[in-house]
This record gives structure tokens, sequence and C-alpha cells, in this order.
């Protein structure tokens, strides 16, 4: 991952948002020395997105299982049924 200078991000924004279009490598922006900040292209941005999107499915789906919520194969059609033609 290349890391880049909070003022040299002020400076050279177009150069970075270039390189970092053409590479779809994170950089990672630093102010005072610590990290301030991600620059991710948008591709992977919404990828990422999408990922996280997923996961709390997955992550409410088996939430629902522990605590019982769900309902059968037959109980869920039947519901449906209202729903659909």
């Amino acid at each position: 991952m290349k890391t880049e200078l909070v003022t040299t991000l002020k400076r050279e924004a177009t150069r970075l948002l270039e390189e970092l279009r053409e590479s779809k490598e994170p950089i990672m922006v630093t102010e005072y020395g610590k990290p301030a900040a991600y620059l991710v292209d948008v591709d992977s941005y919404h990828e990422k997105m999408d990922r996280i999107a997923l996961l709390e499915g997955i992550a409410r789906g088996e939430k629902a299982i522990r605590e019982g919520k769900t309902v059968s194969n037959e109980a869920a059609k039947e519901r449906l049924q209202k729903w659909l033609p």
C-alpha cells in the first residue's frame, strides 16, 4: 500500500487520483505522521460495501437462527403467497 502525506494530497490530488485509478492500490494518507485516511478507487469501494452488506445479512440470519426466530420453508411459502401472483 502506498503512503502519502496530506500535504502531497493537497498539492498533487490530480496525479494521485490518476495513479489510484490505474493501480487500484489504496493510498494511506498521513497527517502529522499518523494515518488519517485511505483513498480507494470507486469500484473497489463499491465492491467492499457490497461485501459488507452481504456479511451483515449473513450475521442477521445467524442471529435469527440463534434466537429461534426462523420459520419453516412451508410457512415461508405461505407468507410469500400473499405477495406473489
